[in-house]
């Protein structure tokens, strides 16, 4: 029996380890969202893979419209003692019609720079693949035409800034092709140098894309050479293996080679969030200039070796194995269309890693954070500007940044909310009279941090929302959970404070003697009251989440450093009188603070089960009433969604304990986008390219799904690294390794038949764990624990409900036996866990 036992895990995990990490297809992108993403953190390109004419769609992270100005509204000020008259007085419309006069202009938008276009005039090609290696970080497009083999490679390079192009023949001499470079924005192209050069150069000011009462030269706005907007310089430099090249005009021409070697190096005049790119810029040439320089000695092979060693140093820390589907061996695109046939868990592994890949390919150290498209766009009016929405968008595309150990991604993030948190104490003061700092729904690469809506065009509902530095100040003590680096928790105390100390200012006592913040939006949902729809209310959940969360964490962090002490009791007053969450009379956490009727109940946003996740207030030991009020709300949203949106249910379901529902969730993500049916903007999906779908593409539920996957395989919130907490059934046999914890463990994880088999937790500081499972384990390699379970694992404090309208109680979950085990760890040991 034992010998049966051991020759199936061998089979299992043969058939686990057979599975490789590509996107591939037999034809190619027809689209530009069909075309496959690289990048390295600041430049990308989109690659579609044409045997006949080659194109890749070029991005920079800095290459955006406009410049820094005063987007402070100095009249807002004026207008807040009276809203916060209207709003407790329940003049809801009022107060929403003159919430506007707090606005301020619209953000600007991120750029494409341009394309190179490489002609090879291969007619009819055979045995044609194009695809995108996750465990390498290389696109590859391979075919037969004229009965040659022709092979391309392309990848951007971290360590060399740059991005690399090999195309080699499969005969002697049979290398031909064109390159040039064309642009949607202002650009001029030449020859110099043996290079070709383009240069580009942004609007000075560009109207969202949903501002339809503009003409195209009032919408977008352009300085001549010199003037305001960004500049960018790309080059090309093209290395050959036999053959010549010479240049014709703007276009460089390649004959008879065997193989070339294609290095395009990018640099703009961005200078600083609060320099104007146009007049007080970088020169671009240097900045490509020394990017080729860098690149002069290197070869193929040593451009290759220096990118492996760089991203798979990141990529290779997590694995995640799942049985494949007989469909396993499917083109990608068609395996999304078959996904809901079988539920291909290799395919959703494949999907994990994928969001893996795009945060490593759009968020390194020293770009910009990734925006709503990541760092890939085609439009110089982008969908939503291609912004940093921060009323849940943003932050979504951090999410598996530390969970799936990828903590190095998020310093572009952490260095954007500092930034942004000077320009934020600007706002704080000017439109509220308010000390602290700041940010509003949007924001952009020169920190935007005051209401949008172009002075009274924006409707409240997502314009006037004023938690986005709170819900970004809490990605920095989420970073100090996971890496307990004191360190980066005092670089970013005053951060944290700022933004607490806004909270601050915002609150007043309700009518019930609770103190909540005085005025708040439900992000982009509407509520009903006296028959008509309107965003702005008093004590609205999510801002209950935000305050209590960031409170405490200011709290903790506080007490860790030993500053404030004054401080942080008078934070410990406040939420000894904060209000707490509400429950209706059907158990329904309610969303705003009076059981008003929704406008969608099918909303797309969940912010008002925040506390529950991506928050750690909400779980089902410590809150059982709040645990089953906010399953029931969910419930309520339903299982379709937006793309992004579905990324966010899955996180929830997941913390729900319920990975069978966050699997019904899956399905629906894996909803065929882009094949020829018509567009249904309230169903979200995957593009054949694997890119998330709104529709249109937003990269932030590729992130969101990320996360919610490992959020089914371990969970540290609630007390206690908790192993396989969702495990889906689909999933019953597998293996993760890499995924950390807060605290600072990382954990390894084996499975078969929906059990845990083994498990390793390696400490990376030391001290006190906690480990809860559904079943009794074996704990090797540790002694028991003398103290409590380490602070980093515990949930923030949400208190008692409320039920403002009701005498009915809500019972807890019926849930099953867990086993905890409480043991001292070593720094850099782990603890042998068996099943």
């Amino acid at each position: 029996m034992r010998l049966f036992a051991c020759l199936l895990l061998v089979f299992t995990t043969t058939l686990l380890q057979s599975q490789p990490l590509q996107l591939w297809y037999d034809s190619p992108a027809n689209a530009w969202i069909e075309s496959l993403p690289i990048g390295n953190g600041s430049f990308g390109a989109m690659i579609t893979g044409n045997a006949d004419v080659e194109t890749l769609y070029l991005n920079h992270d800095t290459f955006w419209s406009g410049a820094p100005k005063d987007w402070n509204n100095p009249d807002a000020a004026q207008h807040i003692p009276e809203l916060k008259r209207l709003i407790a007085g329940r003049k809801y419309a009022e107060a929403d019609a003159l919430a506007r006069k707090i606005q301020g202009p619209f953000n600007q938008s991120y750029q494409p720079l341009g394309n190179l276009i490489l002609e090879f005039g291969h007619q009819s090609p055979v045995a044609y693949r194009r695809d995108l290696d996750l465990e390498t970080g290389i696109a590859s497009v391979r075919y037969t035409a004229g009965g040659i083999e022709y092979k391309r490679e392309m990848w951007a390079s971290f360590p060399d800034k740059a991005i690399v192009i090999r195309l080699t023949a499969g005969m002697k001499g049979q290398l031909s092709f064109k390159a040039r470079f064309e642009s949607l924005v202002k650009y001029r192209v030449r020859a110099e140098d043996g290079l070709l050069k383009m240069r580009c150069k942004a609007p000075k000011h560009v109207e969202p894309s949903y501002r339809g009462q503009f003409t195209p030269e009032q919408a977008v706005q352009y300085d001549d050479w010199g003037g305001e907007g960004m500049e960018a310089e790309t080059w090309v430099d093209i290395r050959l293996k036999g053959g010549t090249l010479t240049f014709d005009g703007g276009t460089a021409k390649v004959e008879g080679a065997t193989e070339a070697l294609l290095i395009i190096a990018c640099g703009t005049s961005y200078n600083g969030r609060d320099r104007s790119a146009g007049l007080e810029g970088k020169d671009p040439i240097a900045v490509a200039a020394a990017c080729l320089a860098g690149t002069k000695s290197l070869s193929y092979k040593s451009l290759k070796k220096r990118h492996l060693k760089d991203y798979q140093s990141l990529f290779g820390r997590v694995e995640l194995e799942l049985p494949a589907a007989p469909t396993q061996n499917l083109p990608t695109d068609q395996r999304i269309i078959r996904y809901a046939e079988n539920e291909d868990p290799a395919l959703a592994a494949l999907l994990f890693q994928y969001g893996r890949y795009l945060l490593i390919s759009s968020s390194r150290t020293g770009s910009q954070p990734a925006n709503l498209q990541g760092i890939w766009s085609n439009d110089i009016r982008p969908p939503w500007s291609s912004n940093y929405t921060i009323n849940i968008n943003t932050e979504m595309n951090y999410w598996p940044a530390e969970p799936c150990n990828l903590t190095e991604t998020a310093e572009p993030l952490f260095s954007f909310i500092k930034d942004l948190s000077e320009n934020g104490k600007v706002t704080a003061k000017v439109n509220y009279q308010l000390d602290g700092w700041v940010a509003h729904h949007n924001a952009d690469l020169w920190g935007q941090s005051a209401p949008v809506g172009d002075y009274g065009d924006g409707d409240p509902v997502w314009a006037n929302w004023p938690m986005g530095g709170a819900w970004l100040s809490t990605h920095l003590y989420e970073h100090f959970l996971y890496t307990q680096d004191r360190q980066f928790l005092a670089q970013y105390y005053p951060v944290l404070k700022g933004a607490a100390r806004f909270l601050q200012g915002m609150l007043a006592e309700n009518r019930d003697g609770y103190l909540e913040p005085f005025f708040g939006i439900s992000p982009e949902n509407k509520f009903k009251f006296e028959e008509k729809t309107m965003a702005v209310s008093p004590g609205v959940a999510m801002d209950l989440g935000l305050c209590r969360d960031l409170f405490n964490y200011c709290i903790r962090a506080s007490e860790s450093l030993g500053l404030d002490e004054a401080w942080r009791e008078e934070l410990k007053g406040i939420l000894s009188k904060f209000q707490p969450y509400r429950i209706n009379g059907r158990g329904i956490l309610m969303e705003w603070g009076e059981d008003f009727e929704e406008t969608d109940p099918h909303h797309r946003h969940l912010s008002h089960l925040y506390a529950v996740y991506p928050g750690n207030e909400v779980n089902p030991w410590d809150t059982p009433e709040l645990f089953m009020a906010a399953k029931n709300s969910l419930l309520r949203r339903g299982d379709e969604a937006t793309g992004w949106s579905m990324g966010w249910k899955t996180n929830l379901w997941a913390r729900f304990l319920d990975g069978d529902h966050a699997m019904i969730i899956l399905k629906n993500l894996f909803t065929p986008v882009g094949y020829g049916e018509a567009t249904n903007y309230s169903h979200g999906g995957l593009y054949r390219s694997m890119l998330d779908a709104h529709p249109p593409f937003q990269i932030d539920g590729n992130f969101g799904v990320t996360a919610g996957m490992a959020e089914m395989l371990v969970q540290s919130h609630a007390g206690a690294v908790h192993l396989l907490p969702a495990l889906p059934s689909r999933w019953g046999t597998g293996s993760v390794k890499g995924l950390r914890c807060r605290g600072g463990f990382i954990a390894d994880m084996r499975w078969q038949n929906g059990r845990l088999t083994e498990a390793r937790i390696l400490s990376t500081n030391g001290g006190p764990l906690r480990i809860r499972a559904d079943r009794p384990l074996q704990i090797r390699g540790a002694k028991p624990a003398q103290g409590p379970a380490p602070a980093a694992l515990s949930p923030v404090d949400a208190g008692k409900p409320v039920y403002p309208d009701s005498d009915t109680r809500l019972e807890g979950p019926e849930l099953p036996k867990y086993f905890e085990y409480d043991v001292e760890t070593v720094k850099g040991e782990r603890v042998k866990v068996k099943g």
